[in-house]
């Protein structure tokens, strides 16, 4: 062999041919992991057949040589050196990474891999298969990783996925099983180590699918699996809930020749434990015993798990006694297993004998054993025994944990002792413990379940404000509270910020957040919702698509819930008894009575037997649509499809039979339910009204005595109110009288319950006189009235102005002891203000608080409107500014009265001024102050200020009601400016409002005044046209206007047509006309309505006699 001597210094190396280095930088690259001094190389036959030279260029700095490789390499490189020089196996990438020709660097990697004392590792293999794939030599990449299965290299992800990207594989190590034909073609043949490599990595990524098709392919090969591959795909099967897969995977094992050891057969056993194939896991232990694989004692705690969560708990004692025979001793998580299974079911004396056993064998308990019994205590409602563990911890110096506390907390909150769960948190932090996410949410949790939505929600800030990153369970624990209340607001924060921290919304959350919406009545929000759900590939339940059927129904949205039930199909759901039952409501409440019984008879068909509550359904709407015969039919046939007709199924047949007024056999089915059922209040809701009506008072009688025997018996002011005005309103006064009388002189009710109604209701008919005699009459059936009816009552007669009998009924309730409101104290000083009685009502306020019944804000704006009507506004402002300087929140009410006062005693800009001091202390003008201030500057002649308060008004967004711009068109009409009242008066009916009587009175009237009786007299059709019809005062005005225009023979039409009316024409009438014919000259007409006027018994007034024209 020629032999050449070669010094490679840190200089320029070039070769005489493009094909050769030209540039420094593999030298430089050498200098960098060579920083040696002066070496020699000897290289053989160095490219031969390229008639290459080597120049050299010395440099007396940074020299370095190539390291021996030990033998002549594809090129006839030889290099001789020693190991010490510097190369071994951490730095070899980097001489590969300097090396830019794939050839020369593949031949160099091979040269280093055949070296005794350098070893390739995983990165240096790695980094030359990336190397060859970017220069497209895929069958380098196959020498490479034979080559490193040869040599028995670790096998990465990143090995695979760069063989795979040479394929352009796309979908990283899911795509294994078609990258694997790929490679085979290519010439990749995977050993078991690479097989079980590429299977590891694909269980620890979650795609069992494919490793289970990796399996195959490595079986179909030929090639067999570990049983370490075998254990990892058994377990990963497991989870899956895949169990035939798993003893496949044990059979097919056994077949190649490998022995099943204790692990494989205990993974086996909890597998088929979890799938509830207990007797089978049982089975396995047996047979481990036959095949001499003895159990060890993480077998026995597996089986003896899944033994208690089967409930089986007879057989798992039996196997904790049989392992105590045995050689296994039990572990620590053996007792842990026992202790905290026995708990869950409420076995105590089995819980502490198996404590007794463990001490027995050596063991202290820890603290994980003491938070299981204090579990299982606290699970049984034992709190004190289990606060008292919890001062044993403290004795023998076991510290408990975070889970100890969490689990005491829990048994707290579950006994409703919630005053003391909150301390032991507030003392979790004292004990160096920081609580998590968890111990929140046992909290928001029991705050939502008992309806305390807004502490939920609170307790769920307080823990964000902590620093405690909310996880899923806390978010769907939150959003429980803020569904069932309907904050949807809240429910957004929270479903947002849960996507902030990098939580992805579960199937729980979008139900929370559907129902939310469905609550808050935002059914689009909810359908949404819905859909996103669906896309981010969480599958909806049926609780959820029922709830959005409910909603979509409620919501007037039929057409989109029968869309919504047809779509279960596609959404691999089955409509439930449910979902019928929310479908047949809707259709019941639309009157289709066929549609309901089809579906009823669908669901028959599609397996879905119909629930009691079905059947009440149908009910329902049979009894509300004119079928209560079919309704009948069916209620008896309940029971022979196996379903008892409840209360409900009772009272709305009833129900529908008295509506039609067949109460004889509403009677009979009433006593038939009897025997079954005790009847409710809804009962007589359902019948007594209908019973009275149709002269069965008697039997309403008898029932309702019945019924104040129950002990459940519905007592309530309320409910028995609403039963009496039902009564009202179907068997009128007369009827309901005579029942309520016999119900309060047999002792059944002894309250005035039943008094209320009736007296509100003769009240409400101006009969507050019969009211009070009614009144009277029950106290002498022994019925004492409470505040309720004195207050009915006072204010009934309050409104018919009788004062006196009032005041004596207040005194009357005093002297029985019948404590007086507010309410009453403002009805009678309100009646007395208006009446001017200033004195009576300010006694009476002095009399409210001597009494301590502490005034309201009405009663202040009463006693503020009384002193101002009774002309003593300097008094009512003195009071208002006594009152600023308390704690008193004035309302428009309290400034309207102040503000008209000072506008009618011309004090304008004092008006002004209090319309400023209101909107400064934040109380802001409503329409009526608004008004006010129009009609005070009408009133004072001044328009301009009036038209400006009107446009002030609007530009803050108050809109002007029909009394607004009534007061305006009087004011303009008043001086003359009838285009300005007409315009507004046009604008009037533009904004949508409806002009009234007195609107359209105005009008014609302004316009009469400005001789425009064109419009006045078609404005007076249009009116009647839009249905107002005239009054007197309507009639009054044109005959008048009509009159002093000349057109008498017009004005005398519209007195004959007012009294082809039947108005009675009053003085103004008689005037207006006389007028009208005096002006005209006729003075035998005016002295002839004269003449009629004195007839029909209208006495003239000074006006009269000077329109008389003067006799001559």
């Amino acid at each position: 062999m020629v032999s050449t001597v070669i010094e490679l210094r840190y200089s320029k190396i070039s070769y005489n041919n493009h094909n050769g280095l030209e540039t420094n930088g593999e030298t430089a690259a050498f200098n960098h992991l060579f920083p040696f001094s002066r070496r020699k190389i000897r290289i053989s036959n160095l490219f031969p057949s390229s008639g290459r030279s080597i120049y050299h260029c010395e440099s007396k700095k940074n020299h370095l040589i190539l390291c021996q490789f030990g033998e002549t390499n594809s090129h006839g490189i030889q290099v001789k050196k020693k190991q010490e020089d510097g190369v071994n196996s951490d730095n070899v990438v980097d001489i590969l990474k300097s090396i830019s020709d794939p050839v020369r660097a593949l031949s160099i990697f091979k040269s280093i891999a055949q070296q005794p004392d350098i070893v390739h590792t995983t990165e240096s293999y790695n980094y030359m298969l990336e190397f060859m794939r970017i220069h497209g030599r895929v069958e380098d990449m196959a020498l490479v990783f034979d080559l490193m299965q040869q040599q028995i290299v670790k096998r990465n992800t990143t090995t695979f996925l760069t063989i795979f990207k040479a394929f352009r594989i796309r979908g990283g190590l899911r795509s294994a099983p078609f990258a694997l034909s790929r490679m085979r073609e290519a010439g990749f043949v995977l050993n078991a180590f690479s097989y079980n490599g590429l299977i590891h990595f694909l269980l620890q990524s979650g795609f069992v699918r494919q490793a289970m098709e990796v399996y195959g392919q490595m079986i179909l090969e030929g090639v067999a699996p570990s049983l370490k591959t075998y254990s990892a795909l058994m377990v990963a099967l497991g989870k899956r809930r895949e169990t035939e897969a798993v003893l496949r995977l044990l059979s097919e094992m056994e077949g190649l020749g490998l022995r099943p050891n204790v692990y494989t057969f205990t993974i086996c056993i909890r597998v088929l434990g979890q799938a509830g194939k207990i007797d089978e896991a049982y089975g396995l232990l047996r047979r481990m015993e036959e095949e001499g694989c003895r159990p060890d004692v993480v077998t026995f705690t597996v089986l003896i798990e899944v033994l208690c969560e089967a409930g089986q708990l007879d057989r798992a004692k039996e196997l904790f006694w049989e392992m105590k025979s045995s050689d296994q001793k039990p572990d620590r998580v053996t007792y842990i297993t026992l202790l905290d299974k026995f708990g869950d079911s409420g076995d105590l004396e089995l819980v502490w004998e198996f404590w007794r056993e463990l001490e027995a064998d050596g063991y202290d308990a820890d603290v994980v054993m003491f938070t299981a019994v204090i579990n299982a205590l606290c699970k049984e409602g034992r709190i004190e025994e289990a606060s008292e563990l919890l001062g044993v911890m403290g004795k023998k110096g076991i510290s408990p944990n975070l889970q100890t506390y969490n689990t005491l907390i829990g048994g707290l909150l579950r006994a409703n002792r919630q005053d003391e769960a909150e301390v032991l948190f507030n003392h979790v932090d004292a004990h160096g413990l920081k609580p998590t996410a968890h111990t929140y949410i046992l909290f928001i949790d029991y705050y939502g379940k008992r309806g305390e939505f807004e502490k939920a929600f609170d307790m769920y800030e307080i823990m964000k404000n902590r620093g405690v990153v909310p996880d899923i369970v806390a978010c769907n624990a939150c959003l429980y509270g803020l569904a069932e209340s309907g904050r949807l607001g809240q429910a957004k924060e929270v479903f947002y910020e849960l996507r902030a921290v990098g939580l992805s919304p579960d199937a729980i959350t979008y139900n929370m957040m559907i129902k939310c919406c469905n609550k808050a009545g935002k059914v689009d929000e909810a359908v949404k919702m819905f859909s996103e759900m669906i896309e981010s590939g969480c599958k909806p339940d049926e609780i959820t698509v029922n709830s959005l059927i409910d909603a979509l129904y409620k919501a007037g949205r039929e057409d989109e819930a029968w869309k919504l039930f047809h779509r279960m199909k596609e959404l691999n759901l089955e409509p439930t008894v449910v979902t019928y039952n929310t479908l047949l409501a809707g259709l019941g409440k639309e009157g289709k009575v066929q549609e309901v019984m089809d579906l009823f008879q669908e669901m028959n068909s599609h397996n879905c037997p119909p629930n009691t509550i079905t059947y009440n359904t149908l009910l329902d709407c049979l009894s509300k649509n004119g079928e209560v015969d079919l309704a009948l039919d069916i209620l008896y046939g309940m029971t022979e499809k196996d379903r008892m007709p409840d209360l409900l199924s009772y009272n709305t047949v009833i129900y529908g039979l008295a509506t039609e007024d067949r109460v004889n056999e509403a009677l009979w089915l009433f006593h038939q339910m009897r025997k079954v059922c005790i009847p409710d209040f809804v009962t007589l809701c359902s019948i007594l009204p209908r019973f009275i009506k149709n002269g069965l008072a008697k039997d309403a009688l008898q029932i309702t005595k019945e019924y104040m025997l129950q002990p459940d018996a519905q007592r309530d002011r309320f409910s028995w109110e609403a039963l009496m005005e039902g009564i009202l309103g179907e068997a009128g006064y007369d009827q309901s009288v005579k029942f309520a009388e016999w119900i309060a002189t047999s002792g059944a009710c002894q309250n005035d319950y039943l008094l209320c109604p009736l007296i509100k209701f003769l009240c409400k008919h101006k009969k507050a006189v019969d009211a009070h005699k009614l009144f009277e009459k029950f106290k002498s059936y022994g019925i004492s009235p409470t505040i309720a009816a004195y207050n009915l009552l006072i204010t009934g007669l309050l409104e018919a102005q009788y004062i006196e009998i009032s005041q004596g009924l207040f005194m009357e309730m005093k002297k029985v002891g019948c404590t007086a409101d507010v309410f009453t104290y403002n009805a009678l000083m309100d009646a007395l203000g208006k009446s001017m009685r200033i004195e009576e009502m300010l006694k009476l306020y002095e009399e409210m608080h001597a009494r301590g019944c502490e005034p309201n804000n009405i009663t202040y704006n009463i006693v503020i409107s009384g002193l101002v009507k009774s002309k003593r506004l300097d008094q009512a402002i003195d009071f208002y500014c006594d009152l600023i300087s308390r704690d008193f929140s004035p309302t428009p009410c309290t400034y309207g009265p102040l503000i008209d006062g000072l506008l009618k005693s011309g004090k304008m800009n004092e008006a002004e001024n209090m319309f400023n001091e209101m909107v400064d202390y934040g109380c802001k003008p409503n329409c009526a102050i608004y008004n006010i201030l129009i009609n005070g500057f009408g009133k004072a002649g001044d328009a301009e200020k009036a038209c400006k308060w009107f446009e002030k008004m609007a530009r803050e967004g108050i809109r002007p009601d029909v009394k607004s711009y009534t007061i305006l068109i009087e004011t303009l009409c008043m001086v003359g400016r009838a285009d300005d009242a007409l315009s507004y008066f046009e604008e009037l009916m533009e904004t949508g409002l409806e002009p009234d009587l007195i609107a359209y009175n105005l009008m014609i009237n302004g316009l009469g005044k400005s001789q425009r009786l064109d419009e006045a007299i078609a404005l007076f059709n249009e009116m009647q046209n839009r249905g107002i019809f005239p009054d007197l005062y309507t009639y009054n005005s044109l005959i008048l206007n009509l009159g002093k225009a000349g057109r008498i023979a017009e004005a005398g039409k519209m007195y004959e047509e007012l009294q082809l009316k039947g108005f009675q024409p009053n003085v103004f009438t008689y005037n207006a006309l006389i007028r009208g014919y005096s002006a005209s000259g006729n003075a035998d007409h005016a002295y002839s309505v004269y003449k009629n006027m004195r007839v029909g018994g209208c006495s003239p007034n000074s006006g009269t006699f000077a329109q008389l024209p003067n006799e001559s």
